[in-house]
């Protein structure tokens, strides 16, 4: 599709209103003196608008403006004029038709290159300001704040590491960061140079190392870890952003060789801190969600390295059933065999409430290139992580933007990463690596449907021979998207096996 058609789509999607639409004519944005140092061209201008007081540092949004401003030096002041046809709008109508009061607004800049979220480390905003509308002056917004790296809490039974990966710096031809944290056991100070089992806890999309925080603020959590009653084991919070959103943790063309970046670089480096050593095969994975499905797909491309995968509400396993969508043949992704919009999430009752046209829609006007390929959102992640890399230097799209027709040429190259299609043409080879060393996890009404392609997954390893799998696959019915989740539950289950290899 060319840009022009796309941009006019995108408009159309979005329901661009007019300045006179707007409770004011222009917007000026400039950057703080001391900041403009850290500016970096070429990228994202987000200027929010709410009514509703702030209860934080962070505006809640009714109205979003999007903007990519071209030859903006950083310098000079930048003038947003809702006339500029290259302006998206979205949002206006939640305003609930207010015509007058207060208007709390608020800027973000986003230039950080490895990092697509808006409150990535480097990127600019501004204080939230407030002006009384509708009024005929400019709105004048200075980017004056610059988001830092969110830090883990200091604590005697937690340590954190940071290293600049060669591996992800070399495919990037910039420096790149590897980060984790983690909790150590109760016992870890008294046996310092014991080795303790060690399980990597993969978050859901686009989850940080810095969820350790959430576990040191659970009291509940903190009192059974210390109480002589938690398994001893290592467990380690891993960090999954990335240039177009979460990396999945494993090679490919877009985000570059994350995997081998996780296992040659940033888990030696974790196992050398804490002592652990690898011949007691005692290095396990849990995930949920998008972890689930990392927590499957690092097992499987390394059935050596990993010695047991537990895995909560995964992400598809298979493509055949991507949602409710069989990627390799049917021809939209908006709309199903039947002619209906296909839904995308549902409740646990099963009632839609998202249809994957709209969430698509989203993620299109929440990426600098507008469409998702750099929303950051769960499609913007799928789609650089399974697919190819285009000539211009971005993932290709796998389905189409405005129309969501599927290319099936570029959903025939997702097959690498197609779970169930990897173990179907190599069983012979992975099967005996993979016994005993799975164990799956899904409600039967996923919020997401991802239940689906768990039960074709679980098909497949039923009728698997030489060997045949013993892998433990369990669905609990009328059960939500990660509702039996639980660090605990997983702890003991990973404390559990650690103890046979001993």
């Amino acid at each position: 599709m060319k840009k022009s058609s796309l941009l006019f789509c995108l408009f159309v999607l979005a329901g661009l209103f007019t300045s006179a639409q707007l409770p004011f004519q222009k917007a000026s944005l400039s950057i703080a003196p001391a900041l403009q140092k850290t500016f970096v061209r070429d990228g994202r201008i987000i200027l929010r608008l709410s009514h509703q007081r702030p209860k934080d540092q962070r505006l809640s949004t009714e109205t979003t403006l999007y903007l990519n401003p071209r030859d903006w030096n950083g310098t000079d002041a930048l003038l947003l004029d809702p006339a500029d046809p290259r302006l998206i709008i979205i949002g206006q109508e939640r305003r609930n038709g207010s015509t007058s009061g207060t208007l709390f607004y608020q800027a973000i800049y986003w230039q950080n290159p490895d990092d697509c979220h808006e409150n990535a480390p480097g990127n600019l905003y501004s204080t939230i300001d407030s002006v009384a509308f509708p009024t005929k002056d400019p709105l004048r917004v200075t980017l004056n704040k610059l988001f830092v790296a969110e830090t883990v809490q200091e604590h005697k039974f937690v340590k954190t590491v940071e290293l600049q990966s060669k591996i992800l710096s070399d495919f990037s031809g910039h420096p790149r960061y590897l980060r984790a944290s983690m909790l150590l056991p109760a016992t870890y100070f008294d046996h310092p140079e014991k080795s303790y089992p060690i399980c990597y806890r993969i978050p859901g999309i686009n989850g940080k190392y810095t969820f350790a925080n959430n576990k040191l603020k659970d009291k509940e959590f903190m009192d059974w870890w210390f109480s002589g009653k938690a398994p001893q084991v290592i467990y380690v919070f891993l960090d999954s952003r990335g240039p177009y959103g979460d990396t999945y943790q494993v090679d490919s063309e877009n985000n570059g060789p994350c995997g081998k970046a996780l296992t040659e670089e940033l888990i030696p480096a974790i196992e050398k801190m804490v002592h652990y050593r690898p011949a007691t095969h005692r290095r396990y994975l849990a995930g949920l969600s998008t972890g689930g499905w990392v927590a499957m797909g690092l097992q499987i491309f390394y059935p050596d390295f990993f010695d047991g995968t537990w895995s909560y509400s995964p992400d598809p396993l298979e493509f055949e059933h991507y949602g409710l969508i069989n990627i390799y043949k049917d021809e939209s992704i908006f709309y199903n065999r039947f002619g209906y919009l296909q839904p995308g999430v549902r409740t646990k009752f099963g009632e839609p409430t998202r249809s994957m046209k709209d969430w698509i829609t989203g993620e299109n006007l929440g990426s600098r290139l507008g469409d998702y390929r750099t929303s950051g959102g769960q499609f913007g992640a799928y789609n650089a992580v399974f697919g190819p890399r285009g000539k211009d230097g971005q993932p290709t799209l796998m389905f189409d933007p405005i129309t969501g027709k599927i290319d099936h040429e570029i959903a025939k190259q997702w097959e690498k990463y197609d779970l169930k299609k990897v173990l179907e043409k190599n069983w012979s080879t992975l099967g005996p690596k993979l016994q005993g060393k799975i164990w799956i996890w899904t409600g039967d009404m996923d919020d997401l449907y991802s239940n689906v392609a768990t039960r074709f997954f679980e098909a497949f390893i039923a009728q698997t021979k030489n060997p045949h799998s013993d892998a433990i696959i369990r669905f609990t019915p009328m059960a939500g998207h990660c509702e039996e989740f639980s660090d605990d539950d997983v702890i003991k289950m990973v404390a559990e096996k650690a103890a046979k290899k001993q």
